[in-house]
């Protein structure tokens, strides 16, 4: 069978010599690693912004979505603003920083996966596309270059030295 993982490199290559303590998915997944968060996550880049809207569409309790929305602010992904509708009291919406529009790669590799490994019978529940041209969406491994990345032709360096 062809070999389909990263290739550690340098003093990453003996694996028995480090470990991956410091890594940057723990840290993703500190911030991330709940369901209620991705979710929310999910909604926030569909377009929910209101406190109530979230709680909702996600399907979760009050303190759930309390204390994700409180997580998501303290990481940076997502901005409470001030909001008050006539005649009622002012109250927060949460909108997309720039770090958390980032996160929408990830958002994307995540429903291409599920679509791909855990589908439904009645195939995907929704498609993207581009708005210019109508052409699916997908996430890809790609260089800097522009050349699309199989997982082999990955090379895994320490910036540590």
């Amino acid at each position: 069978m062809e070999s389909t993982h990263m290739t550690l490199v340098g003093e990453l290559a003996d694996r028995t010599t480090w470990t991956a303590d410091d890594c940057s998915i723990d840290g993703t997944m500190r911030v991330l690693g709940t369901r209620s968060a991705m979710l929310i996550m999910r909604e926030a880049h569909y377009g929910t912004t209101r406190y109530d809207d979230f709680v909702q569409r996600v399907g979760i309790t009050e303190a759930v979505a309390a204390a994700r929305l409180r997580e998501l602010v303290a990481a940076g992904l997502l901005e409470r603003r001030p909001y008050q509708e006539p005649g009622q009291r002012t109250r927060h919406e949460y909108v997309l920083t720039p770090a958390g529009v980032d996160f929408q790669p990830v958002l994307v590799a995540l429903m291409q996966w599920g679509d791909q490994h855990a589908p439904r019978p009645s195939g995907p529940p929704l498609t993207l596309h581009h708005t210019d041209c109508d052409e699916p969406v997908a996430a890809r491994l790609m260089c800097a270059a522009g050349h699309e990345v199989k997982p082999e032709e990955v090379t895994v360096r320490s910036t540590r030295r």
